[in-house]
């Protein structure tokens, strides 16, 4: 592995660069030709260039992405298209570049990237070569024997289980292209009234906590439905942290998420409502699906654990790099 310094210096000489962009998120393809535009004009070229169409292909194409030794992948488009990336980038010596093109954008947030096109490529020709961390979700897949695999992912930004697995299920893309972050509160208020509470069993180290809660939640990054979830929560903190919003009552769900919405800027990970650890092990009754990084990925139990310093990922210069 080259040092971030040797990686950044052959990024900006000779080194290989690879575009990626998800043409069928939020803003990708609206977005795609003005990407180019400002990508050349900042004097970045690109050996190959990949405008996806089928979300489905990604997995096929950073495989190919991997063949060509790039130093430098960019990627285009939202949490999920840059948690796939990820999942192939983590714990190689290639640089992330990140062009926020998705509708909530947590993990580009959490990189303290501009939202704006124009700046995040601005940040792509200046910024630094920084080494975050990736969490790692092991859980299981129910399969049509009922027995079940071992399902295992690397993640960016965070694990999720509860309302917001079913309003990732449900939110409907005509109304996220319209509306953007807010389709996911909208389609939060239609499906909680028939939403069920459910018990979970946390176990961090030797401590155990239940609880009956609508809604839990592992971060390795920042940031949730676009806001801070902790005024220094940072996906550099080599800690992971488990919160639940409210309680078994539907209100308080609703006035938890409100909390966390306005008010995450300045809570701190220090306070009661987070807990924070390298490493969580997470059992539901009943048994429940999983998000990870905006994808159902297998059901509870699950176990997260951290994997610091496992992401080399460009950055502004302003950007902690601990």
């Amino acid at each position: 592995m080259r040092s971030k310094q040797e990686l950044e210096a052959a990024i900006r000489t000779e080194g290989r660069a690879v575009l990626v962009v998800n043409a069928r998120s939020r803003r990708g393809r609206r977005l795609f030709g003005s990407a180019r535009r400002l990508l050349a004009e900042a004097g970045m070229e690109f050996e190959q260039v990949y405008p996806v169409t089928d979300p489905a292909r990604l997995t096929e194409i950073f495989t190919g992405v991997l063949a060509l030794e790039p130093d430098l992948v960019v990627v285009g488009g939202g949490d999920g298209t840059v948690a796939a990336a990820v999942s192939h980038l983590a714990h190689r010596d290639i640089a992330l570049g990140v062009l926020p093109l998705g509708t909530t954008n947590n993990f580009s947030r959490s990189l303290e990237l501009p939202q704006d096109l124009r700046r995040a490529v601005t940040v792509l020709r200046e910024g630094k070569v920084a080494d975050v961390d990736v969490g790692w979700f092991t859980g299981t897949h129910p399969e049509t024997t009922g027995t079940g695999t071992d399902e295992r992912h690397i993640f960016a930004n965070m694990v999720s289980l509860g309302l917001s697995v079913e309003v990732a299920r449900n939110v409907p893309h005509g109304l996220k292209r319209l509306a953007g972050r807010a389709a996911y509160g909208l389609t939060a208020v239609r499906l909680l009234p028939r939403h069920e509470a459910f018990k979970a069993t946390v176990r961090i180290g030797d401590e155990t906590q239940e609880f009956l809660t609508h809604q839990l939640n592992v971060a390795n990054g920042a940031h949730h439905s676009g806001k801070r979830i902790a005024r220094d929560a940072s996906p550099d903190d080599r800690l992971l942290a488990v919160y639940r919003l409210g309680d078994e009552r539907r209100i308080r769900l609703a006035s938890a998420t409100a909390r966390h919405m306005l008010t995450g800027q300045w809570r701190s990970l220090d306070e009661d409502a987070f807990l924070t650890t390298d490493e969580v092990h997470i059992a539901t009754e009943p048994p429940m699906a999983v998000d990870v990084d905006g994808e159902i990925r297998g059901q509870t139990p699950v176990t997260v654990k951290l994997l610091g310093n496992a992401l080399r990922v460009i950055v502004p210069q302003s950007f902690i790099d601990i």
